[in-house]
């Protein structure tokens, strides 16, 4: 499995593709959208300026291309070429199979993240009042990419190697917008606000927005992705043993 799992992480890093749309991708839309935004200008009641608001959202949003659209993606062109059904196989079990995925993505996601921290904190100076925060975001962030990575799992055995990019980029885009990783979700109308929290990307945000206020995050977010883990890995679970019935 760890060998699996070194294999899966080369393969990640040499798709330079893949690494511009995590990495470059989102630092790239934080500065176009916050780079001329004020220092000083609060967003609604957040009490958080848009730059630094942003920077959450756009370091959620690398981390989600990561483990969303590059399990999907993988995991449905190596069924398509029956690599999966080679490594069945083998002694590797599923488990073991999915985990080398979720850990591949986890290490495209973090850089993804650091590069949009270090772009806000360089460019548009966005500073903190205690250390603790800056690794209380990543560490969130980076944890709450796994909700994305199960969802991931789940659409790379639900869609084929055809239908799987633009199934991705629907949940990938819709989820992002609803989310309000894009722009803040206070400029959504007031039902679209109130859907709006019931979205996963929309408590993943949220996670960061709290420690950038000083804060813990809110039970409420970490319930809401704890339920959507727990939805997803039981899709990916599923589609996985029908897959392998399939097979």
């Amino acid at each position: 499995m760890i060998t699996l799992v070194k294999l899966e992480i080369a393969r990640t890093l040499r798709n330079k593709k893949f690494m511009f749309f995590s990495v470059v991708y989102p630092a790239a839309l934080y500065l176009m959208i916050a780079g001329g935004a004020s220092s000083t200008e609060t967003v609604g009641d957040t009490g958080l300026t848009l730059p630094v608001l942003m920077m959450v959202s756009m370091a959620s949003f690398g981390a989600i291309t990561a483990v969303l659209v590059g399990n999907s993606e993988k995991i449905a062109k190596e069924r398509e070429k029956g690599w999966v059904r080679q490594l069945r196989l083998t002694a590797l079990p599923g488990r073991g199979y999915v985990a080398s995925k979720v850990a591949s993505a986890a290490v495209v996601a973090l850089p993804s993240i650091l590069v949009v921290f270090a772009i806000a904190a360089l460019v548009k100076d966005v500073r903190f009042d205690a250390a603790w925060q800056w690794f209380a975001l990543t560490g969130a962030i980076w944890a709450g990419s796994i909700v994305f990575a199960a969802l991931g799992v789940a659409v790379g055995y639900l869609a084929t190697g055809d239908a799987v990019r633009p199934l991705t980029m629907i949940i990938y885009f819709g989820l992002s917008m609803l989310g309000g990783l894009w722009m803040p979700t206070t400029t959504f109308p007031d039902w679209l606000q109130k859907a709006a929290e019931w979205v996963p990307t929309h408590a993943y945000a949220a996670l960061g927005q709290a420690i950038e206020q000083g804060d813990a995050p809110h039970l409420r977010d970490v319930s809401i992705l704890f339920a959507y883990l727990v939805l997803f890995a039981g899709a990916a679970a599923w589609l996985y043993r029908k897959d392998t019935r399939k097979g």
